[in-house]
């Protein structure tokens, strides 16, 4: 086990580079812009004071994150399953990190900052999708934002078609619920009910 720093700065053959330890930026800069603006797909994880931890996906058309100035950042909160622990452990610390992706892009791009809710209805008007406007917007303060080499892309060879799962394969939505919620639960009218309402675009927005 390794229980020191001093340890771990062994194993894994001392500090970074000057060069990499400079890297993080207090705003964001021209060229940071254009990874939150192309990226479509955001990882958002926050704490509470109890120490829990929640590591949440959101996803929307390109661009969803939107840029108010070189210090903020505005998330919109779409219709979810209610369990709010993004939500409420913003309440709770105001901690949060972001870890965005961009589709065919080795590299990906955080944000660590702190935030805070809001439903103001003039700022959330401009992240309308599909007709809707989001009652609820995470506003992020930038303190640390930067690049992460593509290191973990290249291992996983997360955007080679040929390495795609086929979900067919994959236990689903109504198979893990029933597994370690409703032992009772009618798997395949739970998932035919929630393909229509995907269908329909029922409560993505």
């Amino acid at each position: 086990m390794v229980e020191t720093e001093a340890e771990l700065r062994d194993l894994i053959g001392g500090g970074p580079s000057a060069l990499v330890a400079g890297k993080v930026a207090d705003r964001l800069n021209d060229i940071f812009r254009r990874y939150i603006e192309e990226s479509p797909f955001v990882c958002v994880a926050t704490a509470s004071s109890g120490g829990g931890l929640d590591l949440s996906p959101r996803g929307d058309p390109a661009g969803f994150v939107r840029i108010l100035d070189e210090k903020t950042l505005l998330i919109p909160e779409r219709p979810g399953n209610k369990i709010a622990d993004t939500l409420t452990n913003v309440l709770d610390t105001g901690r949060i990190a972001l870890l965005f992706l961009v589709p065919g892009v080795g590299e990906t791009f955080r944000v660590n900052g702190s935030a805070v809710l809001v439903d103001d209805a003039a700022l959330l008007a401009g992240s309308e999708v599909e007709g809707k406007t989001p009652k609820l917007g995470i506003l992020v303060t930038v303190e640390e934002a930067y690049t992460q080499c593509s290191k973990a892309l290249i291992r996983s060879d997360l955007w080679n078609d040929e390495k795609h799962v086929d979900p067919k394969t994959m236990p689903t939505t109504g198979e893990m619920l029933k597994a370690v919620s409703d032992p009772t639960l009618d798997v395949e009218e739970y998932e035919r009910a929630r393909l229509e309402r995907y269908r329909r675009r029922e409560g993505l927005y």
